[in-house]
């Protein structure tokens, strides 16, 4: 029997509501490389680096990225920045533990091979196959193309860690 997803007949119960103020700010994965991550999230992803907060007692540092509307602007006063930064959605926060970069392999497990764990980020695009081409076109590494499989209007692809990210369409998503 083929599983049918549906959001019919979902009751709230009072600790489910959502508080006033809450917002799902940030989701953090480790990276091996920064260099390599931030040329895939900045660079072909289009996210902007909104903060790097390098922590020498720690030997880390953390990258704070999300995407921007145009026009939108960081703002210059660091206390301003940081409420900035941990009150906007949608943040995705790299850490990189110094040194990784130079370890031989992955250093980091993605969650999508044995155990299973963490699964992908869903990232929405205005379309998925001009995405897909343009990801091709740089040599992204493809967990599934939008023609494999029996879900057509998705593709998976991977960041330079292994960590899948769904590439969709909302309209699509819709039935549209």
């Amino acid at each position: 029997m083929a599983s049918r997803c549906t959001t019919r007949g979902r009751r709230r119960s009072a600790m489910s509501a959502n508080p006033h103020g809450y917002t799902f700010n940030h989701t953090m994965i480790r990276v091996k490389d920064p260099r390599a991550s931030l040329a895939f999230y900045r660079d072909l992803l289009g996210m902007t680096l909104l903060r790097q907060i390098d922590v020498e007692e720690g030997a880390f540092s953390l990258y704070f990225l999300a995407f921007m509307d145009e026009g939108d602007k960081l703002p210059e006063d660091e206390a301003d920045l940081r409420e900035y930064v941990f009150s906007r959605p949608g943040v995705l926060e790299l850490t990189h533990n110094w040194g990784t970069e130079d370890e031989d392999g992955p250093v980091y497990h993605s969650g999508n091979g044995e155990p299973r764990g963490y699964g992908h980020i869903g990232l929405a695009v205005p379309d998925v196959e001009a995405a897909c081409r343009r990801f091709a076109d740089a040599g992204v590494r493809f967990i599934k193309r939008p023609e494999e499989g029996r879900m057509k209007h998705i593709a998976f692809i991977a960041d330079p860690d292994g960590y899948w990210i769904e590439i969709l369409s909302a309209r699509a998503m819709a039935g549209r």
